[in-house]
């Protein structure tokens, strides 16, 4: 498997909240969920992407947007509109006191999994929106090398991939979630392969090494199996490259030595298997790679700033 594999099983939707939003402008929403990534596809019309910081971005049809946070954001039919509506955590719909009193009517639930101001049809914007709530340490390792927000066009992203979701949105049959998590993660690996592709030589380290036959070898190796007893020496038997030559090389192009970045790929991991209610902090340290619950409990404070046991303590109560 990939280093792009892994970290998008991280970001990977379980539970994702999916939803129309049919709307008659003027609309306009603040988005304070501090969700960790969304995705909002046009289907019909034009939104304007507000960013916390920077110039509005006008959102046409066809087009998908990736928008990290936490910080908040706005979408709207115009950049001048007030909000009528902040989404909060949880995706919990707040009416604002200051919205307009005229010509913009109260968003309400208007069909199955389909919000707005207005009832679907041809002269209602139609958005696609996926919030991704889940918050996989994995995932933080993807999405830290995101800027806030990603506009691909039309041509970047498979329009049957959209189009299905938006479909699949506005059914309520059995397994229905879990075909919305499906279709939903399709179309954000298609944005972010594509962005991920595009940048090059300017993108991220761990990007530009999977595309090495020795380096993307060696990462591929330790992703597959954290729990091996991977050393320097034998990555480089491993990939035909002196022990020298490895080492330089993994540093040139991954930014870090393999043992450091073995480390850093290891604890990411743990910090999310601690999240699972049935996992052990010993069980964990064996699965990736600690012979005792000692040695990983020293590892994980010192890159976490607590214990596995404050830390998993912590996540299951959240």
């Amino acid at each position: 498997m990939d280093a792009l594999s892994h970290l998008l099983r991280g970001v990977g939707a379980d539970g994702a909240f999916v939803l129309r939003s049919s709307l008659r402008a003027p609309w306009a929403m603040r988005i304070a969920d501090e969700a960790p990534v969304s995705v909002i596809a046009p289907i019909r019309g034009h939104a304007w992407i507000l960013p916390a910081d920077g110039a509005p971005v006008l959102l046409h049809q066809g087009e998908v947007a990736v928008v990290r946070g936490p910080r908040h954001y706005g979408v709207a039919d115009d950049p001048a509109s007030p909000p009528q509506v902040r989404i909060d955590p949880g995706q919990v719909c707040v009416p604002l006191l200051d919205a307009p009193a005229v010509g913009a009517q109260a968003m309400a639930e208007v069909g199955v999994r389909t919000w707005g101001n207005a009832p679907d049809g041809p002269d209602a914007t139609l958005l696609l929106v996926g919030t991704y709530e889940s918050r996989s340490t994995l995932g933080q390792r993807l999405l830290a090398n995101l800027p806030e927000l990603v506009v691909a066009s039309r041509e970047e992203v498979p329009a049957v991939l959209v189009d299905e979701l938006a479909a699949q949105a506005a059914r309520d049959e059995p397994g229905q979630d879990v075909v919305l998590d499906r279709l939903l993660d399709l179309v954000l690996v298609a944005v972010l392969r594509w962005w991920f592709a595009e940048r090059g030589p300017a993108g991220p380290n761990w990007y530009r090494a999977h595309g090495d036959p020795v380096i993307g070898r060696a990462l591929r190796l330790m992703q597959d199996d954290p729990a091996g007893a991977w050393t320097v020496g034998g990555l480089a038997e491993r990939t035909g490259l002196s022990r020298a030559a490895f080492a330089r090389r993994f540093r040139e192009l991954v930014g870090e030595p393999p043992m450091t970045f073995l480390t850093g790929w290891r604890l990411a991991l743990a910090a999310d298997l601690l999240k699972e209610p049935t996992s052990t902090v010993g069980a964990v340290a064996r699965r990736v790679g600690y012979s005792t619950p000692y040695a990983f409990s020293t590892a994980f404070t010192r890159a976490h700033h607590l214990s596995p046991q404050r830390y998993r303590a912590r996540e299951l109560s959240r």
